[in-house]
C-alpha cells in the first residue's frame, strides 16, 4: 500500500493517540498515512487511498453512535469499494467488547466492497486477531501494538 487513511472518532482523546501510533507504524515502512477525524474527513485524500481504517471508542459493548452514522451516511460516499480495510478500537477495561466493535465495523466495511484485514494472528506475536485494541486508561502500554498493526497494514 501506498496511501492510507486513518479514520477515527476520540471522545477523551485515546482512540486519537491510538490512531497516531498505527500512523506512525505505517510511515515505518515508507507508506503514506494520514489521519483524520469523523468530523473533519479530506474526502479527496480518502477516495484516492489504497486502505482505509477505522477507529472506535467502545460504548455499551460496540462501536460508538458516532461511528454507526458516519459509517450509514458518510462511508460510501468515500468510495471505499476495492480498498483493503481495518479495525482499532478502545475500551475502558479488558472485555468491554472492543472486538465487537471492530467486528461492527469491518461488517460495514465488507458490505462497502471493501477486503477486510484483521490483524493476522498468523504473523506471531504480538498477536491481533481482528485489530487492535487498547485500554483507554492505559493506552501508552500498547504503543508497540498499534505501530505493529500500522506496520502489518501498510505490507499488505
Amino acid at each position: 500500500m501506498k496511501r492510507i487513511a486513518i479514520l477515527y472518532f476520540s471522545k477523551t482523546g485515546s482512540t486519537r493517540r491510538m490512531a497516531d501510533k498505527i500512523c506512525q507504524g505505517i510511515e515505518e515502512t515508507g507508506a503514506e498515512a494520514k489521519v483524520f477525524s469523523i468530523d473533519a474527513v479530506d474526502t479527496e485524500y480518502v477516495q484516492n487511498c489504497d486502505g482505509i481504517l477505522l477507529g472506535t471508542p467502545t460504548y455499551h459493548g460496540t462501536y460508538c453512535a458516532k461511528i454507526k452514522l458516519f459509517l450509514e451516511e458518510q462511508f460510501g460516499s468515500l468510495k471505499p469499494a476495492g480498498k483493503t480495510g481495518g479495525a482499532f478500537a478502545t475500551a475502558a477495561y479488558v472485555h468491554g467488547g472492543a472486538d465487537t466493535a471492530i467486528l461492527g465495523i469491518l461488517n460495514h466495511m465488507l458490505f462497502y466492497g471493501m477486503k477486510a484485514y484483521s490483524g493476522g494472528s498468523a504473523f506471531g506475536k504480538p498477536v491481533i486477531h481482528y485489530g487492535p485494541v487498547g485500554i483507554s486508561g492505559d493506552i501508552e502500554n500498547y504503543d508497540d501494538l498499534f505501530r505493529e498493526f500500522g506496520r502489518r497494514f501498510a505490507g499488505v
